[in-house]
């Protein structure tokens, strides 16, 4: 099995921040991690962790990566910044983005289980891409499962270019969002001089 099912914690000290999201065992240290020293990453080092480190965030494993990189060095524009636009229109990342499940990899779940509806039609499918304007909705069904309504009840976040619908329970996914606009804390430039090699 090629997914990650390890302890998140582990992953997100390897990369100094909470990538995550909120972890109470983050901030502590065992007594064994205080004596290291480390050494100091090379060029190439730091790119491959930036790689990572995305790659951990949205859940998506090393073949994917590649392809979405590809599709992204074929468009017009900044390559870096078009990577991450095209990672955000993911399904499983839009669910989580509205606040339809807590974690990507909940949400990556719910649209596997078939819970998620795309401009009408079931779509089981995490990877698949959204196109501006495009209908995410939870199925009729699927309207009075738990982990949604409470997912929901919690709901904080509003970015800018998804709008939801309360009443509908459905979200539109408006445009492909500005690298100002996406708060994870990645720096993409890193990611592409690695596959530019």
């Amino acid at each position: 099995m090629a997914r990650y099912i390890g302890p998140k914690t582990k992953i997100a000290r390897k990369f100094k921040e909470p990538i995550y999201g909120a972890d109470k065992y983050f901030e502590r240290k065992s007594q064994s991690a205080r004596g290291k020293r480390t050494s100091k990453a090379s060029e190439y080092g730091k790119q491959l962790q930036e790689k990572q480190k995305a790659k951990y965030t949205y859940g998506i494993l090393e073949r994917q990566f590649k392809n979405v990189f590809h599709v992204a060095s074929a468009k017009k524009g900044v390559t870096g910044e078009i990577l991450l636009q095209l990672i955000e229109a993911r399904l499983d990342n839009v669910v989580y983005r509205l606040g339809i499940a807590p974690t990507r990899a909940a949400a990556r779940q719910l649209v596997s289980h078939k819970h998620i509806m795309v401009n009408g039609n079931v779509v089981n499918i995490p990877s698949y891409t959204l196109k501006p304007n495009d209908i995410v909705s939870v199925r009729e069904r699927s309207k009075s499962c738990e982990v949604i309504v409470d997912s929901l009840s919690r709901r904080t976040n509003s970015y800018e270019w998804l709008e939801w619908d309360a009443n509908s329970m459905s979200g539109k996914f408006m445009q492909y969002p500005e690298r100002a606009s996406i708060p994870e804390n990645i720096d993409e430039q890193l990611i592409v001089e690695l596959y530019s090699k």
